[in-house]
């Protein structure tokens, strides 16, 4: 999305704003367990791989994730959001609060997924909203209104 404007100098400006994220790139250390858990728990869809990379792609429809293996798994250096820079979490949109719930009791049956937080009011705002480390480790929040 692109709009033009005129400065006193006559001179156009364009001012250029972004409209989305178009993917997220994730390095995981199992493409495969957690493509699985995306595919098997939020309903994404496989969408592409790239077996001599290796990296899994897969989307909801609207927010393609790509999954990227770690090289060395078992030296791994897990974040820590408190010490690092990077990605602090990322979060989807739940269709609705009752989703949420539903989504939340499923997910408390699986090892491979930490609840950090059951589905709570996110302050004085219409949405509720869960906290979770997927496997991996990575944080991800679900949020609904």
């Amino acid at each position: 999305m692109c709009s033009t404007s005129t400065e006193s100098s006559n001179a156009t400006v364009t001012t250029i704003a972004t409209s989305g994220i178009h993917h997220l790139g994730l390095t995981v250390p199992d493409i495969k367990q957690t493509a699985a858990f995306f595919i098997e728990q939020l309903n994404f869809k496989k969408v592409g791989e790239k077996p001599a990379y290796p990296a899994i792609f897969v989307s909801d429809g609207t927010v393609m994730l790509t999954l990227w293996q770690i090289k060395d798994a078992e030296n791994l250096i897990t974040f820590d959001r408190t010490k690092n820079v990077g990605l602090h979490h990322f979060a989807l949109k739940v269709n609705s609060i009752e989703q949420l719930h539903t989504l939340y009791q499923k997910l408390l049956k699986l090892d491979q997924v930490a609840i950090e937080f059951a589905p709570e009011a996110l302050g004085d705002s219409p949405f509720v909203h869960m906290m979770c480390s997927i496997p991996g480790g990575i944080r991800l929040e679900l949020i609904s209104q």
